[in-house]
């Protein structure tokens, strides 16, 4: 046996740790796990945890949605809090647009995260930009079933300027409903 040789498997996990850390730090994000037992909160920090996320009037973010109930890529609008345009980016989220889907703001995403939370999801973890709103979303309320998985991946997030003036333009289900058949 020759001294100060390391076993490899500690070496290779502290590498792997280092790198890991490494990563999360060049991309400016924080990651949040919480289990079912792992306790819940309304904890939307910014990367440092010192500063709270808090939904701007308006903004526009793209939406990245693998659930049973809604799946594909959506470019959303919002303004004082409610979705008001929807694109479809694919083919399955334009059908869904045109089906009238609900697409959720990024607060009703932080909002679904919490009641995971509130009835013990088995997964209800996310992960926050520099900025402190979420990029990442995932939600199993049980490890079981097969249909109730959630993960949604928020990109492309530019909130808008204040004092937005001009007119605003409808979301397509109020839009649809103008329109003769």
């Amino acid at each position: 046996m020759s001294a100060g040789r390391f076993p490899a498997r500690p070496l290779s996990a502290a590498a792997l740790t280092g790198a890991a850390l490494c990563l999360l730090a060049a991309c400016g994000g924080t990651a949040e796990s919480v289990r079912s037992h792992g306790g819940g909160g309304s904890r939307h920090a910014a990367a440092g945890g010192t500063t709270a996320w808090r939904e701007p009037a308006a903004y526009s973010y793209t939406l990245t949605s693998t659930t049973e109930a809604l799946a594909g890529r959506f470019r959303v609008q919002v303004h004082d809090g409610k979705v008001t345009e929807v694109a479809g980016l694919d083919e399955d989220s334009r059908r869904q647009v045109r089906e009238h889907a609900d697409v959720p703001t990024i607060g009703g995403l932080l909002r679904r995260l919490e009641q995971a939370r509130k009835e013990h999801a088995e997964t209800a973890q996310a992960r926050y930009a520099a900025d402190g709103h979420p990029v990442r979303i995932a939600l199993d309320w049980s490890r079981n079933a097969v249909d109730d998985e959630a993960l949604y991946l928020v990109s492309a997030y530019t909130p808008a300027s204040t004092g937005r003036t001009g007119p605003q333009t409808p979301h397509p289900r109020r839009a649809a409903r103008a329109q003769p058949r």
